[in-house]
C-alpha cells in the first residue's frame, strides 16, 4: 500500500508540474493556522501556518499544503467525496485531523463552496486507542 501511495503522488506531482506549466488556470489558496504537528501521507509537517491549494481542477482533485516559513511542502491526494459534516454548510472551509492521542493526520477537506469534502487516509485508532477529531477553519488568503 505504502508503495501504491507513493507511486500516486509521484504522478499527482508530475501531472501537477505539466499542468502548471501547460495551464494560467487560477487556483484558489486558502490558509490555515494549524497548532500542532501532523501526517500527510508518509510525511510529518510542523505547526504553523499553511497555504491550501488546489492544484489540479479535475474530477481527480489534487491539493498542496505549503509552509512558505518552513519551506516544506505536500502533495495530497483525495481518495473519496463525502457530505461535510452537520452545520457545515453555513460555515468557513475546514481540514479535519484525526488524532490519537497526540499524533493527529490529515482526513478531510472541505472547500465550504462545494456540496461534498474530500477525505484522505490516515490512520485508524487500534483496539484500545480513542480517536477524535480536530476541525481548523482556513480562511482566503494568497499563495506564497
Amino acid at each position: 500500500m505504502k508503495k501504491l501511495t507513493t507511486r500516486f503522488m509521484i504522478a499527482a506531482a508530475a501531472l501537477v508540474v505539466g499542468a502548471g506549466a501547460a495551464s494560467a488556470q487560477i487556483r484558489t489558496t486558502m490558509t490555515a493556522q494549524i497548532p500542532f504537528e501532523f501526517r500527510v501521507g508518509n510525511q510529518t509537517l510542523a505547526p504553523g501556518t499553511y497555504a491550501v491549494d488546489r492544484l489540479v481542477q479535475s474530477s481527480a482533485p489534487v491539493f498542496r499544503l505549503w509552509n512558505a516559513r518552513l519551506r516544506r511542502s505536500a502533495i495530497v491526494l483525495p481518495q473519496a467525496q463525502v457530505d461535510p459534516q452537520k452545520g457545515w454548510a453555513e460555515g468557513s472551509p475546514k481540514l479535519v485531523f484525526v488524532c490519537i492521542g497526540s499524533r493527529c493526520a490529515l482526513a478531510e477537506l472541505w472547500a465550504g463552496s462545494e456540496s461534498y469534502a474530500y477525505t484522505f487516509s490516515h490512520p485508524k485508532p487500534g483496539k484500545d486507542e480513542e480517536a477524535y477529531l480536530r476541525a481548523i477553519p482556513m480562511q482566503p488568503g494568497k499563495g506564497e
